[in-house]
């Protein structure tokens, strides 16, 4: 093993799909913060897709995290499924891997964090709770050796 050479960074985008658009947040270089971007459009699926993928390449992507809105009991309800069959269709798009992960109530902790976000429309609290998805997972990482 080559000690000289700094590890190739790992970089996570996290996706918080809706209807109306697609909260975006990407992991440092390291690994260690979430940064929010802007939110992605959703009622063109084919266009947010696409648009995605240019994300993936631009940014060197090397794990998608689609965040799976369950049910307070932890069931899928027809926003998971829309989620699940969002990221088969990214799967089919991109050659990073692409996974679920349960975010629930990351909306209501991202109003509470950002009360004037809560009332835009623009994207802003959707992109913080991909933030607050990505944030846990990359801390949860970080625990686990």
């Amino acid at each position: 093993m080559n000690h000289d050479q700094p590890a190739a960074p790992r970089r996570i985008l996290a996706l918080d799909p809706g209807e109306a658009r697609i909260g975006v947040a990407l992991s440092d270089d390291l690994g260690m913060l979430a940064h929010p971007r802007s939110a992605i459009p959703a009622r063109d699926q084919r266009h947010a897709i696409r648009t995605i993928a240019e994300l993936v390449q631009r940014e060197r992507i090397t794990e998608i995290i689609v965040g799976l809105p369950l049910t307070l009991t932890g069931a899928h309800g027809a926003q998971a499924r829309a989620a699940q069959a969002f990221a088969a269709q990214l799967r089919q798009a991109v050659s990073v891997p692409v996974r679920t992960a349960d975010e629930r109530l990351t909306s209501a902790q991202a109003a509470r964090q950002a009360p004037s976000a809560a009332r835009r429309r623009d994207g802003t609290l959707d992109s913080l709770a991909a933030a607050l998805l990505l944030q846990a997972e990359l801390d949860a990482r970080r625990r686990t050796p």
